[in-house]
């Protein structure tokens, strides 16, 4: 079975659905912080491993417990995940930051700041009876 295969992909989409169902509603761990997903899961051809992207709504220190309370509780995630889903193989699961949401917020703030700077700068212009050449040539 090839790494991107249908199959491969339909289990990655299965396996991420069920994780974040159990760490949802099943891990009562204190230290899993309530705004946790899971973004992405990778399962080897073989349903030997799995990687398991989490994003952690919150603080560096939320991330840093929450991934801890994570690895702590690997073993009851896997028997979760083994009752829930039919596999030959249950995966061992590895938790893995993702900081791709925390990224992307970053950069829509930094356009939103670019952005508003240039509407101000551009309205600064118009009140001083200046026009930009860049706006006449589009």
């Amino acid at each position: 079975m090839r790494k991107n295969s249908i199959k491969n992909t339909r289990i990655n989409g299965e396996v991420r659905r069920e994780l974040s169902n159990i760490i949802s509603y099943k891990i009562k761990d204190p230290r899993i912080h309530s705004m946790t997903s899971v973004v992405d899961c990778e399962v080897t051809p073989d349903l030997k491993f799995c990687k398991a992207y989490i994003s952690v709504l919150g603080d560096k220190e939320a991330q840093e417990e929450t991934l801890q309370g994570l690895r702590s509780a690997e073993g009851y995630v896997r028997k979760e995940l083994a009752r829930s889903i039919n596999l030959r193989n249950t995966p061992e699961i590895t938790f893995v930051m993702d900081q791709s949401i925390e990224y992307g917020v970053n950069m829509s703030k930094r356009i939103d700041e670019v952005t508003a700077k240039m509407h101000s700068d551009a309205e600064e212009a118009l009140e001083n009876g200046e026009t930009e050449s860049s706006e006449d040539e589009m």
